[in-house]
């Protein structure tokens, strides 16, 4: 997968390995904090603050580094082996997208080491939120699950409704829009696989 498929969102991610996992990484391939800022396209200062375990680094930013890296998401991300695999996520740990008017949210609940390909997220709308997203790449689709509420899906000027426990399945490879037409809150689940067979 090529850097132009570096994930999108804002959201920060924070585990306290990162840094030495980074820093452990950059010096195997005897690069410089220079040098990986040139191969990564990710500024030396904050190379130097996610080392340090200043910062929060984007998924993003985490997508740039593993591919300059010559690694994986899930291999930076990595704990030491001998952690238990069953994992307690804080709600107050929860990255949360917010839509431009401010009345829809994305819970960022899925798992980091699935996000190339597989990214879920709880959403929640108040009456009359909108949701605009820009296209995933070619042969995405995304599955919309709805626990309450009513919503209404746009993709290329077709528009269809579901509610409580229907599910809408869209390509989402191009821009889409989730409206909450309802009197009250609506709530999905909303699980989105990327490089999917294209649908016919």
């Amino acid at each position: 997968m090529s850097k132009k498929d570096a994930p999108e969102s804002s959201a920060t991610v924070v585990t306290g390995n990162l840094g030495k996992t980074v820093q452990r990484l950059r010096k195997a391939y005897n690069l410089s904090l220079s040098e990986l800022s040139e191969q990564s396209g990710v500024a030396k200062s904050i190379i130097s603050a996610i080392e340090k375990n200043e910062t929060n680094p984007t998924l993003s930013t985490i997508w740039r580094l593993s591919q300059a890296l010559d690694t994986t998401i899930d291999r930076v991300l990595s704990e030491a082996d001998e952690e238990p695999f069953v994992e307690k996520i804080d709600k107050n740990a929860t990255p949360i997208l917010t839509s431009d008017d401010g009345k829809c949210q994305l819970a960022i609940i899925g798992w980091l080491k699935t996000v190339s390909w597989l990214q879920w997220y709880d959403f929640r709308a108040e009456p009359g939120g909108v949701l605009e997203s820009e296209g995933h790449q070619r042969g995405s689709v995304e599955h919309l699950s709805i626990l309450s509420g009513e919503v209404e899906v746009e993709v290329d000027g077709q528009t269809r409704r579901a509610k409580a426990g229907e599910t809408l399945r869209y390509r989402c490879d191009r821009e889409h829009i989730i409206r909450n037409i309802g009197d009250g809150p609506a709530h999905a689940t909303m699980v989105t696989v990327l490089q999917a067979s294209v649908m016919d």
